[in-house]
């Protein structure tokens, strides 16, 4: 099962389709140099799972020393004045 919480990035913790990278480390270029973001369809990848784990009205936020999961936070966020 796919821990979001896990990683230094939740984005992280799925594998990535473009570069072949597993889950955990930074994404690559093809030169083989640590790409300066992720790649488009590994953040695609892993929302996708996030979702289909969690649901559309989830959220994933950054606390003090990891992540936490917010069930309803889509729904919070779209309430807040």
């Amino acid at each position: 099962m796919i821990d979001f919480t896990a990683w230094s990035h939740p984005v992280l913790a799925v594998a990535c389709p473009s570069c072949g990278r597993r889950a955990g480390p930074l994404c690559r270029r093809p030169s083989g140099h640590k790409a300066a973001d992720f790649h488009a369809c590994l953040k695609a990848e892993a929302d996708r799972h996030f979702i289909d784990r969690y649901g559309a009205d989830a959220s994933i936020e950054r606390t003090g020393d990891g992540w936490r999961i917010d069930p309803q936070g889509r729904l919070r966020k779209a309430e807040a004045p």
